[in-house]
């Protein structure tokens, strides 16, 4: 397979073959989101239960996202992916095997939450590989083809394989499947994948430790690294908002649930050719610039325009629709933060794509923890708003996200745009 003209695409070359393995292996780490908690409600298990586990989760989730890119620095990229693999395959075989033939929390939550640490050790290792790669005027679209495979494989392929995956093999089945499709998508990014990007193989434990903080020293000693984490948490709360309030909400105006379910797959159809799309905005634009006007303000205005239109126009589930699939654009104009980020510093590019990557973790709880909190004190409308306003506040924040003095010597047009 030539991989020439993938430089033209915006995809570095050297490691082509890895975005490959990203789409392939979220796919199949993905592949139970849409089914897991509605099949394990029908298995006997409550709510309550069945949202323990998804925290627990979150939590591995999160916390491997936080270290993955120091860990880059630390082991390298291919085994720092390798480790998140080996933690997927451990817990997946294992909560099949104990949690789901017992449905017993006792070995469900830990199991599945070993499993949380999989995706983010392998997917967010290979973004650092990508900030280290990627030629600056094209570093935007870079990440925009990552989101476009990321998002690709976990929320759209994954879920069109389990609609046929479990009529062959049933939910079960449809499960242990998940294994050959991640040990499919590390053989295209980890073998096919010739490139290598070691790090510091000379340290000694005591220096290894030292670089794994850096995962948090960073914010300090670059404050802008933090202000960018703060954005891209701010960028996917709402994703992880929605879903527990926004379908009961539409239903009131007419949108049933069932209905409200094939705008949201529509919208996240619309969300990953947008990622490709501001990747390449971002490169012309400006990273900044996208980031601030079309994430922060756009977001902002369409997440009003979803609570609003349901009331003006109800039951109309095209101008619903609509406007939902323009904030599922929009919410990829954050992509150029990927770019971004590790452009503020010249060689912790890992310890800055931390701290990013844990802003990408922390949605699956700030989420769903300002519905809990907020819903009952100030109902739909209220969280609505709220969630508006963190988008306007992500565009103020951005807004101070600049690029040092010496990225402008190196390419004066890339940052006199950004």
């Amino acid at each position: 397979m030539g991989l020439n003209w993938t430089e033209r695409l915006g995809i570095p070359s050297k490691i082509a073959w890895g975005y490959l393995g990203v789409l392939i292996f979220m796919m199949g780490d993905g592949l139970e989101i849409g089914w897991l908690s509605a099949w394990l409600h029908d298995q006997g298990m409550s709510v309550q239960q069945t949202s323990l586990l998804y925290t627990a989760y979150g939590v591995t989730v999160a916390i491997a996202s936080w270290f993955s890119g120091v860990l880059v620095e630390i082991l390298g990229t291919k085994k720092a992916m390798l480790s998140g693999l080996l933690l997927y395959l451990i817990g997946t075989s294992a909560f099949i095997s104990f949690g789901i033939s017992s449905l017993d929390l006792v070995w469900m939550i830990p199991t599945y939450a070993l499993r949380g640490f999989g995706y983010p050790l392998f997917a967010y290792s290979f973004l650092v590989w990508i900030a280290y790669r990627a030629e600056k005027h094209q570093l935007g679209t870079a990440v925009g083809w990552f989101w476009f495979v990321f998002t690709g494989g976990l929320n759209v392929l994954g879920a069109y394989y389990s609609v046929i995956a479990i009529k062959l093999f049933g939910n079960v089945g449809t499960l242990w499947t998940s294994v050959f499709w991640v040990l499919l998508g590390a053989l295209f990014a980890l073998v096919f994948n010739r490139d290598k990007l070691e790090r510091h193989s000379d340290q000694s434990p005591k220096e290894k430790l030292k670089e794994l903080g850096k995962g948090i020293t960073i914010m300090k000693e670059e404050p802008k690294v933090l202000l960018g984490g703060i954005v891209r948490t701010i960028n996917t709360t709402a994703q992880f908002a929605f879903p527990v309030f926004l379908p009961i909400y539409l239903s009131d105006y007419g949108i049933p649930t069932s209905t409200w379910l094939s705008i949201w797959g529509t919208i996240f159809t619309s969300n990953i050719i947008f990622n490709l799309i501001f990747g390449v905005v971002g490169d012309k634009f400006g990273w900044r610039n996208t980031v601030m006007w079309f994430g922060g303000i756009g977001c902002g205005i369409t997440t009003l325009g979803l609570y609003y239109f349901p009331a003006w126009f109800v039951g109309n589930v095209w101008l619903v629709g609509t406007i939902g699939i323009i904030w599922g654009a929009l919410l990829a104009a954050y992509v150029p933060l990927s770019a971004l980020v590790p452009s503020l510093v010249k060689t912790e590019k890992g310890a800055a794509m931390s701290v990013l990557n844990l802003g990408a973790g922390l949605p699956t709880f700030v989420g769903p923890a300002i519905v809990s909190l907020l819903i009952g004190p100030i109902g739909n409308g209220g969280v609505m708003w709220v969630l508006a306003i963190l988008y306007f506040v992500s565009a103020l924040l951005t807004k101070f996200i600049t690029l040092p003095a010496d990225f402008k010597e190196d390419d004066p047009e890339v940052a006199e745009a950004n």
